[in-house]
């Protein structure tokens, strides 16, 4: 026995780019649903992140390589892993050691897939590529002239507490700490 797919009788009628960001772009999709309704939904089309879980090690154990960064849309700063939007045409990995060091100074040895995931499908076709970034070295940071992001290195076992009590509230960030946690690698 199958089970109907939940998208049947739905289909896309018409689409409208409404605005051309200079990272994503926003639209508007028209859909025809069963039973003759139109719906008009909003989209955010974007190319795609790399996401990047750096971990330090030292005689005294693992720590996870955070920033502090000012979201404007939450009005003020948010502790979270490394992250940055893909070029066109560029490889995740190639963005993933690109947004390491620009961001937090780091040069990784190793950086190797963890997940994808995708942040927000009911808004955005946006994936996520996320990476365990090892053998850390400190080169400097390179930040864009419109960052303005502060490090922070947090102990393991607290970056894992933070992430399991509501200290974290970033998505990407919860995801990446429990998940390396849960494969050992915190």
């Amino acid at each position: 026995m199958s089970t109907p797919r939940d998208d049947e009788g739905i289909r896309e009628i018409g689409r409208t780019t409404v605005r051309h960001g200079r990272k994503f772009d926003f639209e508007v999709v028209s859909v025809a649903m069963p039973g003759g309704r139109t719906l008009q939904v909003d989209l955010v089309r974007h190319g795609g992140a790399a996401v990047i879980l750096p971990v330090l090690e030292a005689a005294g154990g693992k720590s996870v390589v955070f920033v502090r960064n000012h979201r404007y849309s939450i009005g003020r700063p948010l502790l979270e892993i490394p992250a940055g939007t893909l070029e066109k045409g560029e490889q995740p990995i190639v963005c993933a050691g690109r947004e390491l060091i620009e961001e937090t100074g780091y040069r990784a040895a190793n950086i190797e897939p963890l997940v994808e995931f995708l942040p927000s499908p009911g808004m955005s076709d946006e994936r996520m590529y996320t990476f365990l970034a090892t053998g850390l070295t400190h080169v400097g940071q390179d930040l864009e002239e419109d960052e303005s992001i502060e490090v922070e290195i947090v102990p393991a076992a607290d970056a894992i507490a933070m992430a399991s009590d509501g200290r974290l509230e970033d998505g990407k960030s919860i995801l990446a700490v429990l998940l390396a946690a849960r494969l050992g690698r915190l």
